[in-house]
């Protein structure tokens, strides 16, 4: 066999090994290439979030969710928690986010801030009080109850809590909403007959608006303080006292599903 003979077959030898060195190079890299990226499970997490242990209740307004007059301080916001965490069996998160004295302008300021609005999308549940400050203003509205000023306050009043659901629905779409509704504490005095008609009225107005928004629901106590209203009235003859609380938490909880 020649030089030139073992020369050429060499190269191509050499010339194979390279081709399948390039081959293999290339099969390689299309199988991995064509594997799937392994990346973390998404829908994992968010199931973890929808699934999530527990629930979360924010309650907005005014004294009433305070639970001003109190003796045991807890309102009818602690009381329908204590409710909850006996029937469900779950944590409950409560964020009270109520303030003594608060208007509907004012609440219509507060639930436009950041944090309020935070609170309120990863609520299941919104619990809501106001109206009584703006009607009463303190016993002034005992003596104004038949003006036309009653009219254009109740109208202002109307356009805050359309405005204070919206702002609600708009953050959370789902969680249950239930507005609290008016109770006459000055049913026994001269006026507490045409005051309740105005009480009244604005509570048929309240649920009114509130009927216009899903799953918000407006929950009445006007009869739960009519017949014995000093019973469930605190010292200052305004507020409820814990008996009074107990029963506006026992009408909430019987509007809920376990």
């Amino acid at each position: 066999m020649g030089k030139n003979t073992i020369r050429t077959i060499t190269a191509v030898g050499i010339l194979f090994c390279l081709l399948w060195v390039v081959g293999l190079g290339w099969a390689v890299g299309e199988y991995y290439a064509g594997k799937p990226e392994e990346v973390p499970d998404t829908n994992t997490t968010s199931k973890k979030v929808e699934n999530k242990e527990g629930l979360s209740i924010v309650a907005l307004g005014d004294s009433l969710t305070r639970g001003t007059g109190d003796e045991t301080g807890k309102g009818y916001v602690g009381d329908l928690t204590d409710e909850i965490k006996e029937k469900t069996k779950k944590p409950v998160q409560l964020t009270n986010l109520g303030i003594n004295g608060q208007r509907s302008d004012q609440l219509r300021k507060q639930v436009q801030q950041t944090e309020v609005a935070r609170q309120i999308q990863k609520a299941d549940m919104v619990l809501v009080t106001i109206g009584g400050n703006d009607l009463f203003r303190g016993g002034q509205g005992l003596t104004d109850y038949s003006s036309a000023n009653i009219a254009k306050i109740e109208k202002q009043y109307l356009a805050n809590l359309k405005f204070i659901f919206e702002q609600i629905r708009k953050n959370n779409k789902t969680a249950n909403v239930f507005f609290i509704g008016l109770y006459n504490p000055f049913i026994e005095m001269d006026q507490g007959k045409e005051m309740s008609k105005v009480v009244r009225h604005w509570n048929y107005d309240s649920a009114e608006v509130s009927a216009a928004f899903p799953k918000i629901i407006f929950v009445p106590t006007f009869d739960l303080f009519e017949l014995k209203v000093n019973d469930y009235l605190y010292s200052d003859k305004f507020h409820p006292n814990s008996k009074g609380y107990r029963l506006i938490a026992e009408r909430v909880a019987s509007l809920l599903t376990w």
